[in-house]
């Protein structure tokens, strides 16, 4: 375990934190802690979208052996922003939305490249689900090389409803997947738009796949059929990038 400083034990200490406005990675809960006061304090996680996971003792008392009550919160090494303040906020500043969304990327490593590249790439926001994603602990603002404190991240409950919201608010939807039959430079990256990559293993969800306006492909011509997510994600933001440029000139 890291040091105590990036966690809080306890009911009282993790409601006083949660009320304060304290950004929290994740909060673990002991499977049938007993406690009058815990439905409002899943309500006040669901409220501010943090996520939540009920275990077993065994893997609380691994984690500390402190007065943790069956509650320990894990501090979020990053500030997290609204995707729904940010789009409107482009739009009005008479920029051209760049979003990339990503989809159960679970490698803290790729996570954190992925989020350096975007960064560089000026892309406008990441978007990560609450769950089924790599934590954006301190080993992932690391691999940003600080990338994380400066590029917002928007954490949702729901990758399908902020997706739904980007189309409603004239983005349209790029789904990078190697099941495509267009090729990645079939896509108009001139327009307002956010980019869904998926996991290695399992590719983007079928719910959103369905969401997207295009998918496109990245052209392979050796014996691997699949690029590291995070390599993938900089050709496909570069080539926004690239459009974006030439477009400029013209």
């Amino acid at each position: 375990m890291k040091s105590a400083s990036t966690y809080i034990f306890g009911f009282h200490p993790v409601m006083e934190a949660l009320r304060s406005g304290k950004e929290m990675e994740k909060v673990y809960l002991r499977k049938g802690l007993r406690n009058e006061a815990i439905p409002g304090l899943i309500h006040e996680l669901r409220e501010k979208k943090i996520p939540f996971q009920f275990v077993p003792v065994e893997k609380i008392n691994r984690m500390s052996r402190k007065n943790h009550q069956g509650i320990i919160a894990q501090v979020a090494e990053i500030e997290y922003n609204d995707i729904e303040k940010i789009i409107p906020g482009l739009f009005e500043a008479g920029k051209m939305p760049m979003i990339l969304v990503l989809d159960r990327i679970t490698d803290v490593r790729n996570m954190g490249a992925i989020a350096r590249t975007a960064e560089g790439a000026g892309i406008h926001a990441l978007v990560v689900p609450a769950g089924e994603t790599a934590q954006l602990n301190a080993d992932a603002v690391k691999t940003s090389s600080g990338a994380l404190h400066s590029l917002p991240v928007c954490r949702t409950e729901s990758l399908i409803e902020t997706v739904t919201f980007l189309k409603e608010s004239g983005l349209q939807i790029i789904a990078a997947t190697e099941k495509a039959e267009r090729l990645l430079y079939e896509a108009d990256f001139t327009r307002p738009s956010a980019i869904v990559m998926g996991a290695e293993d399992t590719g983007i969800h079928k719910n959103l796949l369905d969401k997207s306006d295009i998918q496109v492909k990245i052209p392979l011509f050796g014996n691997l059929h699949s690029l590291n997510v995070s390599a993938a994600a900089s050709i496909v933001m570069y080539e926004a990038v690239r459009q974006r440029l030439f477009s400029a000139e013209e």
